[in-house]
């Protein structure tokens, strides 16, 4: 395990790693159905193995504001993990939740953020249930953190902490939508000992 890389475990395993994000994105998009209390449609969420500075640009350039929830990943596996949404689309979220309460253009400040941040957390942690199910390991989240930026500035936090590990990341895209379509990103980084106790949790041999 020791000489095991990233890369020979996500090309030999991508299938499965792809099957935990699918339905670990289908059971946060319950949640969040849940909580803004109104259908919640999603399309089948793309899962892709990308460098960290690819990311940025399937999100719209590495200038693009958007909303990111970070939080770490500890238990039987550690890493860290992320949601992100672009701006717009986190204001309309923060409007459903707190049911149009906020005046256009606050949707940033204390109340709005704490209300972004609980989403975050819910559906992280919906999508952590999904892995820790279907792997019977024991996985909790740390309090999330939650910040508005580039996107570049974003990705940089978990790049510089996990770049020892390889710069390849899981993206999981899941475009949703209630009155409107919005494009939320699950990030998911475990280190490389994680990656191959999730794999020999499913049963699966490990290099």
């Amino acid at each position: 395990m020791g000489d095991m890389s990233l890369e020979q475990v996500t090309e030999n395993y991508y299938d499965v790693l792809k099957e935990i994000g699918n339905i670990g994105a289908g059971n946060a998009m319950t949640a969040l159905s849940q909580m803004l209390q109104c259908k919640v449609d999603m399309k089948v969420p793309q899962v892709r193995l990308l460098e960290f500075h690819e990311v940025g640009d399937m999100m719209g350039g590495e200038e693009q504001i958007m909303v990111g929830v970070f939080l770490g990943v500890e238990g039987d596996i550690t890493g860290s993990m992320m949601f992100m949404v672009q701006e717009e689309s986190a204001k309309h979220l923060i409007q459903k939740i707190t049911m149009g309460m906020l005046p256009p253009g606050s949707e940033f400040e204390d109340m709005g953020l704490s209300a972004m941040k609980e989403l975050g957390n819910i559906i992280t942690g919906a999508y952590l249930n999904s892995l820790s199910t279907l792997t019977n390991l024991k996985i909790f989240p740390t309090p999330p953190a939650l910040t508005v930026d580039m996107a570049g500035a974003i990705l940089s936090v978990p790049a510089i902490q996990f770049g020892i590990f390889g710069d390849k990341i899981l993206l999981i895209q899941s475009q949703f939508y209630d009155e409107i379509e919005l494009d939320g990103y699950f990030i998911l980084i475990p280190d490389i000992e994680s990656y191959a106790k999730i794999l020999t949790s499913l049963g699966l041999p490990v290099i």
